[in-house]
């Protein structure tokens, strides 16, 4: 039997809640480092905090992702996942900037350490059943139209998300600067802001997606019930599991194997930036001095409104840099696919992370504090001159995120045997959570140890990791036809 096609509605339905969780996503990246120094985290340290997220991706989706296969009941397949997922984000996103106020039970540094790693695992729990729910409902027809709404969900959340704090301070005038040990207002309050939108997006998806019965589900997908039931009754021990998982490893294409030092350098850079983004921009373009992000100076010193208001300035202009990107990434991603074709996939990959190195170094310049007058139309600011020029840095960086997301896979695909292409791609999924594991702990004591906590420093170093991501793409050997570069003189005889 046939898969019914969805409706337009029915496809944005099943997608809807990718919004909520994606302006979480956005609220993390933005802003935990930012709340994280403000309870009172040194700059060197903030690295091993940031370790929580990769690891909790690198145990929760696999974990997820094989227990929601395996599970059926009144609510659906993968629906009791994504709900329980999102109620227990929601929660910690309203708890996580409030560690202060627990400080009498609870040191809030180690408080919004363990409500960051809680977040960060609801949020796995939520988004990788998430992608599956997509493909089980949308049949093959459709997919295209269910993972390009998808993707517009998840740009449209990144935006929001990103600049969710600055329009808290530009637009509805909630203070941005905070007090020692404290979290400010506009930051507390886009966090629960984001809570109720990720919450509620994943209720509209719940309520208005009905999953396919377990008999309905294996006919569509022309799979047989019983012998399923039987393979998922098969226990197997760890000892098993790991064995089999190492052979795979071990037979895994050459190919994985080469774009997997590529992204070892793409997201040991982007881990970097997603954690000292805010630090680099405060010292390097609001001039604001290294000893006021260390705690030991801090208590010995009272922090001057001046300094106070340069870094929530700082910390909200990371948004608009982040939201900035997204923009740039959606619309490279437009024309992405029509250069790979052009020009074939490791040059288009290559130079697209030459572009993301370039503009991380580029930060280093915008360093003018001159303070200018910015029109954004849906408010006026004024910031440092040099804090516009960061933005076109982010041209680069946008680039290169459009590409890391397609490129790997469009070149990986056709190397995968068609029976464990899923499997090999849960394995190159491991090549995102390493470099990051790698990044987290050794990128906070390079600053702190050789860069003297001067954050921009790190960025520069992100810059050269990407290049040498690039660097890295010639040496993939992409056995997928390439596109025919004809002569004018080729044009004539053919």
């Amino acid at each position: 039997m046939k898969q019914p096609k969805l409706s337009f509605w029915q496809v944005w339905n099943v997608s809807f809640g990718f919004l909520g969780v994606q302006i979480g996503f956005a609220l993390q990246n933005g802003n935990v480092s930012r709340i994280l120094s403000d309870l009172g985290a040194d700059l060197s340290s903030l690295s091993l905090f940031w370790l929580a997220a990769p690891i909790m991706g690198l145990i929760v989706q696999p974990i997820v992702g094989s227990l929601s296969d395996r599970t059926w009941n009144k609510m659906g397949r993968r629906l009791p996942y994504i709900l329980g997922g999102a109620i227990v984000a929601a929660g910690a996103m309203a708890l996580l900037p409030n560690a202060s106020l627990l400080v009498a039970f609870i040191p809030p540094m180690l408080f919004g350490l363990i409500i960051f790693a809680i977040k960060d695992a609801a949020f796995n729990v939520t988004f990788q059943p998430f992608r599956s729910l997509v493909s089980d409902m949308v049949p093959p027809e459709q997919r295209n139209l269910g993972y390009s709404v998808q993707t517009l969900l998840i740009n449209i959340g990144a935006v929001i998300g990103s600049i969710l704090p600055f329009l808290l301070t530009n637009v509805i005038g909630l203070e941005n600067a905070s007090k020692a040990g404290e979290v400010a207002p506009s930051v507390i309050w886009s966090f629960y802001i984001g809570a109720t939108i990720l919450l509620g997006s994943v209720l509209w998806t719940v309520f208005r997606t009905k999953e396919y019965e377990p008999e309905q589900y294996y006919e569509y997908k022309g799979m047989d019930a019983a012998a399923v039931e039987a393979e998922q009754k098969q226990q197997k021990s760890i000892g098993e599991r790991l064995a089999g998982f190492w052979v795979l490893l071990k037979d895994s294409p050459q190919i994985m194997k080469q774009l997997a030092l590529v992204q070892f350098f793409s997201w040991f850079a982007l881990f970097i930036m997603w954690t000292y983004l805010p630090a680099a921009l405060t010292q390097n373009t609001w001039g604001v001095a290294v000893d006021w992000f260390d705690p030991a100076y801090l208590a010995n010193n009272a922090v001057p409104d001046a300094i106070s208001k340069a870094k929530g300035a700082a910390g909200d202009w990371v948004g608009i840099l982040y939201a900035a990107q997204a923009l740039f990434s959606v619309a490279f991603a437009v024309v992405l696919t029509k250069l790979a074709d052009q020009f074939g996939r490791k040059l288009v990959y290559s130079l697209s992370l030459l572009a993301g190195g370039l503009g991380y170094i580029s930060m280093m310049v915008f360093t003018d504090p001159t303070i200018t007058h910015v029109n954004l139309y849906i408010t006026q600011v004024e910031v440092p001159h040099g804090a516009i020029g960061v933005v076109w840095s982010m041209v680069g960086v946008g680039i290169a995120w459009a590409a890391i997301l397609a490129m790997p896979y469009a070149i990986l695909a056709g190397a995968l045997p068609a029976d464990k292409t899923g499997v090999y791609m849960g394995i190159f999924n491991f090549t995102i959570a390493a470099p990051q594991i790698v990044s987290g702990i050794v990128s906070g004591w390079i600053l702190g140890s050789v860069f003297n906590n001067e954050a921009i420093y790190i960025i520069m170093l992100a810059g050269v990791s990407m290049i040498l991501g690039a660097l890295s793409v010639l040496f993939v050997r992409d056995n997928s036809p390439e596109p025919n570069f004809l002569t004018e003189e080729d044009k004539v005889t053919a």
